[in-house]
């Protein structure tokens, strides 16, 4: 009779461990990851217009930095998702030095490394404005750092922008 008790307990334990492992490697992946999303300008300055001849949308944009001390990062295939399935891959080598970042904007422009920017080369919106969640995949598609926000709850400036690593 003692033995279904030690038994229950132990698929109890196994069954709460095995939850605690499911849901510790989606928080764990980010901080294991060097390359994070900083923040983001998810409402561009001004009436939004997506208009590539006089829209604003390159006013929009997303901060990936490299936070590993010594490792660089090529962003080259890493995936920038929202909520509903719109997405960035980085098609092309783009190095990130350790501490080093990179913009990610909206719109048509030259790409450039001593700038620090690449341009989505589309001049639709990809925040929301009201809320989203962002989502950076690696090359592995294995998941490198996912954010979600609210305009009302997140932005408490009401500027557009949210940090959220230093």
């Amino acid at each position: 009779m003692r033995k279904r008790p030690v038994i229950a307990m132990a698929v109890t334990c196994v069954t709460v461990g095995a939850l605690a492992a499911v849901a510790a490697p989606a928080q764990a992946a980010e901080y294991q990851s060097a390359l994070k999303i900083r923040g983001v300008q998810y409402d561009a300055p001004g009436r939004d217009s997506n208009s590539c001849a006089t829209g604003n949308t390159d006013e929009e944009y997303l901060t990936i930095k490299n936070y590993s001390s010594s490792a660089t990062v090529n962003l080259k295939n890493y995936l920038v998702k929202d909520a509903t399935g719109n997405s960035f891959r980085f098609t092309a080598n783009h190095y990130l030095q350790p501490g080093d970042y990179v913009k990610l904007r909206g719109g048509h422009g030259n790409d450039s490394d001593s700038r620090n920017v690449v341009h989505r080369d589309n001049c639709n919106f990809l925040w929301n404005n009201p809320g989203d969640t962002i989502y950076l995949y690696k090359p592995s598609r294995s998941r490198s750092d996912v954010h979600a926000y609210t305009k009302n709850g997140s932005d408490s400036d009401g500027n557009g922008y949210i940090r959220f690593h230093n």
